[in-house]
């Protein structure tokens, strides 16, 4: 077996396969405050409740975009596992072309996705991933990632609206029945999550017709199942992509 951990700037996610098969799925808050001790306890208790043991772990890939939580987790994987972790990085062998011009400061993240993308929906294809930010990668046919988009996730987006306003309360992020809102809380969420959906609609629009083909429209992380049913265009959800990459790259590159 292999763990695989994701770790965003908001949660970790973690899953467990056996080959080809994903176990399990499971989060935990990112945490740079968190000493290796911690996290052992909290990776440990996770596993048992699952009903995988430590000892069964043959390997571990990371990817993160929070270097401060790399150290303490990687210690605490090589206390219960006694193995080192393998962590996606610049040197990592992932069959996929970087046309970028700082490509080493490409997040592991955005790279791993591509990977899962590559393998399980070819491309052309725009990897929509939403997590703290909402990210846009472009591949190609050749797998090479062109490029892509940031903005603000709908969280943050969130975040700014309640802290910024007097008046403006926090709300649940689910999909509106309606465009057209209702109440303050419904024309809320209407403007975070059918806002979101048109500004995917458009962008991936203008990512095509500047790539000059169509492209299958894969999303994963967060908020993005219920955003996405919100968009005209049709997209693929696949909650684990970036899992799917970790175990990918692992194959790809363990001795």
């Amino acid at each position: 077996m292999i763990l695989v951990l994701d770790i965003g700037n908001t949660n970790i996610t973690l899953g467990v396969y056996e080959g080809t098969k994903l176990l399990f799925v499971s989060r935990m808050a990112t945490d740079r405050m968190r000493m290796e001790d911690q996290y052992a306890i909290e990776l440990k208790e996770i596993l048992d409740i699952h009903g995988v043991s430590f000892r069964q772990i043959e390997g571990t890939a990371i990817s993160s975009v929070v270097p401060s939580v790399n150290l303490y987790l990687k210690r605490a994987i090589r206390r219960l596992t006694g193995t080192e972790p393998f962590c996606v990085g610049p040197e990592t062998k992932t069959d996929i072309f970087i046309d970028l011009n700082n490509s080493e400061a490409v997040g592991a993240d955005l790279i791993v996705g591509c990977v899962a993308a590559a393998e399980l929906f070819q491309g052309p294809c725009i990897i929509l991933d939403m997590g703290t930010a909402t990210t846009f990668v472009v591949l190609d046919e050749n797998r090479r990632m062109l490029g892509g988009a940031i903005a603000p996730g709908v969280g943050i987006s969130l975040d700014a609206l309640t802290n910024r306003t007097a008046q403006l309360p926090s709300v649940s992020l689910e999909a509106p029945k309606h465009f057209i809102g209702g109440s303050t809380a419904e024309c809320m969420r209407s403007g975070l999550i059918n806002g979101t959906a048109c500004m995917i609609d458009g962008m991936c629009a203008h990512m095509e017709k500047e790539l000059g083909k169509k492209c299958r429209i894969v999303a994963t992380g967060g908020l993005s199942k219920e955003v996405i049913q919100q968009c005209e265009r049709d997209i693929v959800y696949c909650d684990t992509l970036l899992l799917e990459g970790l175990r990918i790259l692992y194959e790809k590159n363990k001795p």
